[in-house]
């Protein structure tokens, strides 16, 4: 499989490179040359595959010739190691939970895959690897996670000063060893926008050889997929398979995954593009126009992103039937008062806990069954983080029904380490200069 620039698809590179020199120097994201169509006897018995034997199948799809099947298979055997489960609230409705991973968040998919993929192609006398990574909260953690130890790689985590929640920052600053961190006088944006400059620096890449862990790499977006199969799979099985699915959006990248599965052929009726005040997307699906805005910081703060990137690739995926987009996508967006109410409407309801973001996705399903009253699909929402990370921004009838995981129990007694910078260039190129 080949993949091409956003912004030059006579460009043609592998898969390898497209994973160590993630940003293009055209400033465009790497797509697929083509999105191969999953094996139509596969997805007939799809629900008599587990996880980890979905995830190699449709990797081994879109990844056709670029790692052998027999290391690719390894590969995911170690990166996806825990479950993706979906629990039914009611007859329709199921939440699809993402956060059985070291991190407890949905970026564990991507993050340990992508560090295993690397570390298989990294030669170990190549020169090392830095890979700089921009974070609203759960992303940096899960990349700490994923590449702690991994020989001949560095990483870098750039997350936005006082908006992240306390045990995120925890999760960011504790790890040491190849892991290192930036508190960002700024916002997500003015972290991406850092990490995008570096990439476009010839003086930093003539020094350094750096990438990116961000969801503009692909190795990032392909693993995001599986979830998506495997819950049509475990819907399948219940008889369940007229499905449409709610994904709370920040940079994209989560539903840009979706729409490629659906591509590759998941049979999802409808996506829900899910945000919080940072609605740029949910504005373009009304009235076309795509204007990026200063990112606004909200409870649900790994969503704080006023430009997402991945949007450029969902366009990309319906540039030949862009009316095909607009059915297939309805966008909303909803204040930090409607998400907290939403919390507390979802334990009262069903006795379940929802962190924020989780809770934004729950109301877009609400809010499109109130439009659609005579459309009932199932409706399957991603739970994105456990709820253990926000809990001094939840209602606290709530969150004292959460119990928190050994994991981070054993972290906030650990020390941390942190840099400071302004969200200017310099400053940040200064000290990639100096320390890495």
């Amino acid at each position: 499989m080949k993949f091409y620039s956003t912004n030059n698809p006579a460009l043609r590179v592998g898969f390898k490179e497209a994973v160590f020199n993630s940003f293009p120097s055209d400033k465009g994201l790497y797509m697929p040359l083509s999105v191969p169509r999953l094996d139509e006897d596969f997805l007939k018995n799809i629900e008599k595959f587990s996880l980890s034997e979905i995830a190699f199948e449709v990797a081994k799809t879109i990844l056709a010739g670029s790692i052998p099947a027999s290391d690719l298979r390894l590969i995911i055997n170690e990166a996806i190691n825990f479950d993706a489960p979906t629990v039914k609230l009611d007859a329709n409705t199921f939440v699809l939970e993402l956060f059985h991973g070291p991190s407890l968040a949905f970026k564990d998919f991507g993050a340990r895959f992508m560090s295993r993929v690397m570390s298989y192609y990294l030669k170990p006398d190549e020169k090392i690897l830095d890979v700089l990574v921009a974070t609203s909260g759960d992303t940096g953690g899960a990349v700490a996670l994923g590449f702690l130890g991994v020989p001949n790689i560095r990483v870098t985590i750039l997350y936005p000063k006082g908006k992240v929640s306390e045990i995120q920052k925890l999760q960011l600053t504790t790890h040491g060893q190849n892991i290192s961190a930036i508190e960002i006088d700024g916002t997500f944006d003015d972290c991406q926008a850092l990490v995008k400059g570096a990439f476009a620096d010839a003086e930093l890449n003539s020094k350094l050889r750096l990438t990116s862990a961000n969801s503009i790499n692909i190795s990032r977006l392909i693993p995001q997929m599986f979830y998506y199969f495997n819950a049509y799979a475990a819907l399948k099985w219940q008889g369940c398979t007229n499905l449409m699915f709610a994904v709370p959006s920040g940079n994209f990248g989560n539903l840009a995954a979706g729409l490629l599965a659906w591509k590759m052929g998941l049979p999802a009726k409808h996506f829900l593009a899910a945000t919080n005040l940072n609605d740029t997307v949910p504005h373009y699906l009304t009235s076309g126009m795509f204007l990026p805005k200063a990112s606004v910081q909200t409870i649900s703060n790994a969503m704080d992103v006023g430009n997402p990137s991945n949007w450029a690739r969902i366009i990309e995926l319906f540039k030949q039937q862009p009316e095909e987009l607009a059915t297939l996508i309805s966008g909303y967006s909803f204040s930090d008062e409607e998400t907290t109410t939403a919390i507390e409407e979802v334990f009262k309801q069903f006795n379940y806990v929802v962190c924020p973001h989780t809770a934004i996705a729950w109301l877009a399903v609400k809010r499109w069954r109130k439009e659609n009253p005579a459309d009932i699909p199932t409706a399957v929402f991603l739970s994105t983080a456990h709820a253990c990370k926000f809990l001094d921004v939840m209602p606290q009838d709530v969150s004292n029904q959460v119990a928190v995981p050994a994991q981070i129990r054993n972290i906030a007694s650990k020390s941390t380490s942190v840099a400071s910078l302004g969200n200017d260039f310099e400053s940040f190129k200064k000290y990639l200069s100096k320390n890495i």
